[in-house]
This record gives structure tokens, C-alpha cells and sequence, in this order.
């Protein structure tokens, strides 16, 4: 028996004690798709990760945010996988999203020479090798000037799309998860626990991972026009196939007002929150839907743009009106992907890309 396969099983309990708002569907529970997805979660990532198991509620978005994220970060490719644990940390630091900051950041430094002999990685990452990356991959708005990352043009389809699912599963993650996958310890144990975990990502990271096992996941799909930069690669094929399954989760879910509402103001550059709170923003937005649909816009609106700020009490009030736990992982799935996946193209540098929900 492998470490990684003890580590799966030694983890299983524990892990799903991190999510919050659902219940994550037990292993031992787990049939049909659900069981398919978590077994190559285990065997591939080298535990049932916490941002992957908050979605099995909804086993086709599960389904989805595994193909995405597989097919990223953790398939081998030209860019390497410190490369993109570098995107995703970075792009963690920039949605706030303290979770995956840990996570990812143990990872790259578990990969870097030394192997877990540092510090947290995020915290000095633009002054190391990666900080061109990083400062390309943290861009504030989907909107901004375009460019492509700084890597050969071979790796711009990786680096893209791990930025692009980071986005999403940063959004995710605030709502559903706590603030961090390390254990509650005092101060002066906190750099021994650090220096563990980067042990662990970094070995768990090391490992090679053909492309392609997680698209047969999901049903074919169109490619859409947001996706031109991906190329005619298995990973575009993979976010293809995700995209299609979260938007038709939303079709069925989300009310047609509040779609047309998100959408929206996603597209729009000018049109978003300012200020420390977004919720004054929402409450302007919203007042225009009808009293039915104000809850699911409220929690929709607060994933896209401000999801650390997701409160209690917009999750109660949203499930007033949906009380399945399918429909609240569906919303903001569908929320946090319409907002992720405009990020793609300016990353890029792909110009004048179609909406992609028109």
C-alpha cells in the first residue's frame, strides 16, 4: 500500500469536517459518478480534497469542478507543476481566499529545493523566481489590459486555465469552506505544521499524472468562443465539457431574472462594488428582481464578485426558497464559473472574445 494511499484513507474522516452550509456526501456513501469522481480525487490529488468534496451534493458539478481543476493543475504538462501552484497561490492571495493561499502555497514550497524547509511561499512570492507570473496571474479585473503570462506559448493554455478554475473553486471555497486546512495551533508550533504540510503537497504534487482520465466524466460539448486561447487541447476539452455542465445546472436552478442579472454585470468593466463592503451594492442591484428571486440574486451576486463576504444569513435566505443542498452548491457553482471564465481571455491576450452566456 502506497503513502498516498494511506494518507487518502487517514484523511477522509477529517477533511469533510472542513465544509460548511452542506452536507459533502461520505466516502463510504459514495456510489454512481460521486464514487467515480473521489476515487481519482484520491488517486490522483492524494486525498479527497475539501474544494472538490464541498460540490458532491450536485454529483454532475462535482463531476465538473474535478475535470476542471484535474485537467489544470494537476494533469503533467509543458508548464510544470510549480508553475501553476504559483497561478493558483496567487490567484488565491487575490480572491482572498486564505484556504487555498495555505494550500497551494505548502505546495510550491514543498516542490521548491529543500522541500518544505521555508516559509509560507505566497508571502515572498513576487520576489522569487515566479513573482512575473504571479504578478501576471493576480490581475485585478478581467477587464484590464491584456496580456499573455510570461512562459513559452506551449504553456499558455495550462497557466491559463489553472488561473481561470482557481477563480471559480477561490469562490467556492469562501463560501463552503473554512479559513484554513491546517490544524488550530499555537503560534510557535505554527512553522513545524507549515513545514509538514509543504512536505506532503510537495511529495503528493510530484507525482506524474497523465492527461485526459477526468474528461470521460462528463458528457461531449461545443467549444465556446471564451475558449479559444485553450487550443485544441485535452484540457480544452475538459473545461468545455465543465463549462456546458455547470451552465446547464444554472439553466435549471438559477431564476432566468437573476442569470440575466449576473451575467450582466460580470460583462460589464465598469459595473461592480467598490468599497470595503460589497453588500450595499447587491441591495441596489437586487431591488430590481422580483421579491421571489432576491435571495438567489443576493447569494449569486455576492459569490461573483465579493464571495468571502457570503454571510450566514444570505445562505438561510436562500434556502427559504431552495432548501436542497444540490440547488445552493448549483447557484454558486454556476455564480462563481460565470465570473471565473472571463478572466481567461484577457489572461491570454485574446481581444474582442464573445460574452460567453449570450
Amino acid at each position: 500500500m502506497t503513502v498516498a494511499t494511506l494518507l487518502a484513507r487517514a484523511t477522509r474522516r477529517t477533511v469533510l469536517a472542513h465544509v460548511r452550509h452542506v452536507r459533502p456526501v461520505a466516502p463510504h456513501r459514495a456510489d454512481g459518478l460521486v464514487a467515480q469522481v473521489y476515487g481519482q480525487v484520491e488517486r490522483d490529488f492524494g486525498m479527497l480534497a475539501p474544494p472538490v468534496a464541498l460540490h458532491s451534493p450536485a454529483p454532475r458539478v462535482l463531476a465538473a469542478s474535478w475535470t476542471m481543476l484535474r485537467e489544470t493543475l494537476v494533469a503533467t504538462g509543458p508548464a510544470g507543476r510549480p508553475a501553476k501552484e504559483a497561478v493558483a497561490a496567487a490567484v488565491s492571495a487575490a480572491n482572498r481566499c486564505p484556504y487555498c493561499v495555505d494550500v497551494h502555497g505548502a505546495a510550491l514550497v514543498g516542490l521548491l529545493p529543500g522541500g518544505g524547509g521555508a516559509g509560507p511561499a505566497v508571502a515572498g512570492l513576487d520576489d522569487g523566481p515566479w513573482g512575473p507570473l504571479a504578478r501576471w496571474a493576480r490581475r485585478p479585473s478581467p477587464h484590464g489590459p491584456a496580456g499573455p503570462p510570461p512562459a513559452p506559448p506551449d504553456q499558455l493554455p495550462e497557466l491559463v486555465g489553472v488561473a481561470v478554475v482557481f477563480h471559480y473553486l477561490n469562490r467556492m471555497v469562501n463560501v463552503f469552506l473554512r479559513d484554513s486546512p491546517l490544524p488550530d495551533t499555537p503560534s510557535v508550533a505554527r512553522g513545524v505544521v507549515q513545514r509538514t504540510a509543504a512536505r506532503v503537497m510537495g511529495a503528493l504534487a510530484r507525482r506524474p499524472c497523465p492527461p485526459g482520465a477526468a474528461v470521460v466524466l462528463l458528457p461531449a460539448a461545443p467549444r465556446p468562443a471564451d475558449l479559444v486561447w485553450a487550443g485544441p487541447t485535452v484540457l480544452a476539452e475538459a473545461l468545455a465539457r465543465g463549462y456546458a455542465t455547470i451552465e446547464d445546472g444554472g439553466r435549471q436552478v438559477v431564476p432566468a431574472g437573476v442569470r440575466e442579472l449576473v451575467a450582466a454585470r460580470c460583462a460589464d468593466p465598469k459595473d461592480g462594488p467598490t468599497g470595503i463592503s460589497a453588500r450595499p451594492w447587491v441591495e441596489d442591484v437586487v431591488a430590481g428582481l422580483s421579491p421571489v428571486e432576491r435571495p438567489a440574486g443576493r447569494l449569486a451576486l455576492l459569490t461573483a464578485f465579493a464571495s468571502y463576504q457570503v454571510s450566514d444569513a444570505v445562505v438561510a435566505d436562500f434556502r427559504a426558497h431552495h432548501p436542497g443542498d444540490d440547488a445552493l452548491v448549483t447557484l454558486t457553482a454556476w455564480a462563481a464559473l460565470t465570473a471565473a471564465r472571463r478572466y481567461g481571455p484577457a489572461l491570454a491576450g485574446v481581444p474582442d472574445v464573445p460574452d460567453p452566456t449570450s
